[in-house]
């Protein structure tokens, strides 16, 4: 190896809003070779995704906060540069949990092994990552998504929301997209297929939605939460499915949550509105991955990769998530 030293993102203290460059210490600390049963693996990709601003509060959650002085949280993907692990060979690609950092040490637990010969890696932190099989799972599991549905996924131009959307074509339904700015919601339904996309940025969500979708919504995939919700919330069919995966808006605010005040429409519609954490689903994303990836050959499933080069410029580009600057999935390119 050419360098013997590794550079890392640390917690340094509770983000309060939106994270700040110093919420986190650049340090740098000595490579370590791997220990028997371990390998080593040189970060070429981070994944950048809103769940990452949770992981980084004190309290309740479906994984632990990263704490004071860990490595940031983050998926990534890289090259096996040295290892002494029977299963994982130098030179092979792998995609995993590795944090915030240039290399990272593994004992081969939740790895997996990919092939950049069928596509480049950052569609590994997409598409056929975790962005991809949240969209998978959460509108055919639990939206239960049929042919002939309308389906209605706000942050549509965001690397989960641009896939339930074409997924939902795939499968028949009609798509409905909202996103912020024209060019977006031009990107969605000329070169992604959505039948109907919505400007939130520039036009009335409650009135659009009103307007496109006249017999209702059957399935509303929300990444947004707070007002946009509500609107959806206002225009459901009978026995719409609400699949609750994030609340981006919500993320950086230091008031209260702003929960649904339209809720009781869940009651008058009997509307189900079910949270999901793709983490459950990890024992059929082997299979999930694989139809995804054959509908990518296919030219059925479009991708796009949002990429920013330099491992240093990690907190900045990280807030590009909570202004809306990027399309499609946001990767880090560390190398």
């Amino acid at each position: 190896m050419s360098t013997t030293v590794n550079r890392q993102f640390r917690l340094a203290a509770r983000p309060v809003g939106l994270p700040k460059r110093n919420d986190w210490n650049l340090v740098e600390e000595p490579l370590r070779e791997p220990g028997d049963g371990e390998f080593l693996v040189r970060i070429e990709y981070i994944s950048l995704d809103p769940a990452m601003r949770g992981w980084m509060n004190e309290g309740k959650s479906y994984v632990p906060p990263v704490g004071i002085g860990e490595v940031m949280r983050a998926y990534a993907g890289g090259e096996v540069v040295a290892s002494r692990h029977p299963k994982f060979a130098v030179g092979e690609h792998v995609a995993g949990t590795f944090g915030v950092q240039e290399y990272a040490r593994s004992n081969g637990k939740g790895i997996t092994r990919v092939d950049t010969k069928l596509a480049a890696l950052p569609v590994y932190l997409g598409a056929l990552g975790m962005p991809g099989m949240t969209a998978y799972f959460g509108l055919l599991d639990v939206g239960a998504a049929q042919s002939g549905d309308t389906v209605v996924v706000s942050g549509a131009a965001g690397a989960v929301g641009s896939i339930v959307g074409q997924i939902a074509k795939i499968k028949g339904c009609r798509a409905v997209g909202i996103a912020g700015g024209a060019e977006k919601c031009r990107w969605l339904v000329d070169e992604l297929g959505f039948d109907v996309a919505i400007d939130y940025k520039g036009e009335d969500v409650k009135a659009a939605l009103k307007r496109h979708c006249p017999q209702g919504i059957n399935v509303y995939f929300d990444n947004v939460g707070g007002d946009i919700l509500d609107a959806a919330l206002t225009q459901l069919a009978m026995h719409a499915r609400i699949v609750v995966c994030g609340a981006i808006s919500q993320y950086n605010t230091t008031a209260p949550v702003k929960g649904p005040s339209n809720y009781l429409a869940l009651l008058v519609c009997r509307a189900r509105m079910q949270g999901m954490v793709v983490f459950d689903y990890a024992a059929r994303y082997a299979d999930a991955a694989h139809e995804v990836a054959g509908w990518i050959a296919q030219g059925k499933l479009k991708t796009r990769e949002d990429i920013v080069d330099g491992f240093e410029t990690f907190p900045d580009a990280l807030l590009k998530l909570f202004s809306g600057e990027n399309t499609g999935k946001l990767v880090l390119q560390v190398t």
